[in-house]
């Protein structure tokens, strides 16, 4: 059972993730600080790699091994993309319950490509979930319509790729040690944040970050990521997905209190009944 330890160790890294970020990007451009974080978890990833020894299981990342984890890079990019957009015009107690919902279309997806059992709690667990974030995403009379049809669509496309991002790495590393391939899939969503940076006539791929506080935090962010992915793909190679992908998910909490004491982002009534629900979701998928 030690993959639990290390899923709720991924849930911590990840809202501390979630945290660091949304604070560094106060001045800095969302491309800018994806690169910038992209390029820290890569060195902690390798770090990790070399450490453990796990350099040499790079004979058995050929063929379809590697397709999928490219797959899994490439999806995480595009994830990491639109959820720091949608961090950067949405209040982090929103965009974060949203991007979360990606258990959901994980589970949906484990189900029908994975084979994974549909078990009644999991089915129960699912519908409480996306109620949940349903009710957390409520719009309140003080939002702007403009802001909210922004971050709202990149925070769904975020929650979708996080699923793929899922899909893809637990076919991916049934073959290959869980570090290397943390390592390696890093390597492709650095490639595909510079590529994008590029697209948009940026030359300099941490244009942007803001001032020595925001580079800061923004690394921080980044060793966070990378220890959240490391502690996350040892659980997923140990256990089924739609097990860890729930307790990983409840990263939420740490986030929602965060934003109502620091950034004074506060929920309403109907936002905490969606958390609470959210919550007994979660621990439904591990009974």
């Amino acid at each position: 059972m030690i993959y639990i330890l290390f899923a709720v160790l991924s849930a911590c890294f990840a809202a501390l993730t979630t945290i660091l970020a949304k604070c560094g990007l106060k001045n800095s451009d969302p491309d800018g600080a994806t690169s910038l974080r992209t390029l820290v978890a890569l060195i902690v990833s390798w770090i990790v790699v070399f450490i453990t020894d796990s350099f040499w299981d790079i004979k058995n990342a050929w063929g379809l091994t590697l397709l999928w984890l490219i797959l899994s890079g490439v999806a995480t990019g595009a994830s990491w993309i639109c959820y720091f957009k949608a961090l950067k015009f949405g209040d982090a107690n929103k965009v974060s319950p949203i991007d979360k919902s990606s258990t959901v279309l994980a589970m949906i997806m484990s189900f029908v490509f994975l084979n994974e059992e549909p078990t009644l709690f999991k089915l129960i667990a699912m519908a409480l979930i996306f109620a949940g974030t349903l009710m957390m995403t409520v719009k309140s009379g003080k939002q702007k319509q403009s802001k909210s049809r922004i971050w709202i669509v990149f925070a769904w496309l975020s929650a979708l790729f996080a699923a793929l991002t899922s899909i893809f790495a637990k076919v991916g590393i049934e073959n290959i040690n869980s570090n290397l391939a943390t390592a390696l899939r890093t390597v492709v969503v650095l490639i595909m944040a510079w590529v994008v940076m590029l697209s948009k006539g940026k030359r300099n791929p941490f244009s942007g970050v803001g001032g020595a506080k925001e580079k800061l935090l923004l690394i921080l962010s980044g060793i966070s990521t990378g220890a959240s992915w490391l502690c996350y793909y040892y659980a997923l190679g140990s256990a089924d997905l739609t097990v860890v992908v729930a307790i990983d998910k409840l990263s939420i909490l740490p986030v929602v209190l965060f934003s109502a004491l620091f950034l004074k982002e506060k929920l309403s009534a109907m936002a905490s009944a969606g958390l609470v629900l959210i919550c007994a979701g979660t621990i439904l998928t591990v009974i």
